[in-house]
């Protein structure tokens, strides 16, 4: 019996990335990322990740990627999850509302020329939205991955990654896999001999 969950679990994982592998408007989108943050990188700008929960582990983890290494051994990158000084999200949290820990950090590290990336299964996280409008006041780039609609975020991406589910699971793991891919290509781009 819970084989057949187990394979079943596996297989709507599957499903979802071959609507992702079918999709040439996200898989174009998902190169436009690339070249954007290739072109970044080369012109010294950094690449920034925010997310709340599950969503906060995976930014984390592919800010991880640039600023240590994907395959190759290389030069750093500079990439940075915003969340990851618990010291400064908990004072801005209790000092203006949780709302505004994203957008009060990016103010003061942002540059124009940086990317934003924004990871949020339903697109609808008050905290990245304000960050996404603080983002782009400031010339900063910003990329959204969600879920199937987009929600909220859609409006204010100027790259949109939204994984043809509404599943929070399903939509973490394809942003996993895209934005491994994403690594992968852009230190392939840079680091190749």
């Amino acid at each position: 019996m819970m084989i057949s969950n187990i394979k079943e679990i596996i297989q709507r994982s599957i499903a979802v990335k071959q609507e992702i592998l079918s999709d040439d408007t996200l898989l174009a989108q998902v190169q436009s990322l690339t070249e954007k943050i290739v072109t970044t990188f080369q012109n010294g700008g950094k690449v920034l990740f925010c997310g709340n929960g599950g969503s906060a582990a995976d930014a984390q983890h592919l800010a991880a990627e640039f600023s240590g290494r994907f395959y190759t051994d290389r030069d750093p990158l500079p990439s940075e999850a915003l969340h990851c000084n618990t010291s400064y999200l908990t004072a801005v949290a209790n000092d203006y509302g949780y709302e505004f820990v994203y957008s009060r950090l990016l103010k003061g590290m942002g540059k124009p020329g940086d990317i934003l990336v924004g990871l949020s299964t339903s697109g609808n996280s008050a905290n990245i939205l304000k960050a996404f409008e603080q983002a782009r006041s400031m010339g900063i780039t910003t990329v959204a991955f969600t879920g199937a609609t987009g929600g909220q975020m859609k409006d204010l991406a100027d790259i949109l990654i939204n994984i043809p589910s509404e599943d929070t699971p399903r939509i973490q793991e394809s942003h996993i896999t895209l934005g491994h891919i994403t690594c992968e290509l852009v230190e392939r781009h840079l680091f190749s001999k």
